[in-house]
């Protein structure tokens, strides 16, 4: 992972993220000025995407297309997620026999330092039981 430079409004933007919800750049920037924040919407953009490239905040791209953002839960480790694609609510998951899948995978074909991504995407228990499946 690529070390980011932690400027001001970078440690501004990381403090608001929570670990709950992935949300949109605009919408943590919507968060950030409720409470008084300064920071500007490209600024947010661009310190999402560089917080993501370092591993301080996970990423993951919608149905619609659109990168959602949340703070990270583990920290550098390699994780997976489970997201609700009703409420952007997600939990890490643990996919342990995929990681030795991959591996074999790769090294069957000459493959090395491998990448990849789980996010599996369903609706949350929450909305299920709210009618908003």
């Amino acid at each position: 992972m690529t070390a980011t430079r932690m400027t001001r409004q970078r440690r501004e933007i990381l403090d608001a993220l929570d670990t709950r919800d992935f949300r949109s750049a605009q919408s943590w920037h919507e968060r950030l000025r409720t409470t008084g924040s300064g920071v500007g919407l490209a600024t947010v953009y661009r310190a999402l995407q560089a917080l993501a490239e370092s591993g301080e905040v996970d990423a993951v791209v919608a149905e619609s297309g659109e990168t959602l953002y949340r703070r990270c839960e583990a920290g550098e480790e390699h994780h997976h997620h489970l997201r609700c694609r009703v409420c952007g609510k997600a939990v890490e998951i643990d996919v342990p026999s995929f990681e030795e899948f991959a591996a074999r995978l790769a090294a069957e074909h000459g493959y090395a330092r491998i990448d990849h991504t789980i996010e599996l995407t369903g609706v949350c228990p929450d909305c299920t039981a709210e009618g908003r499946a």
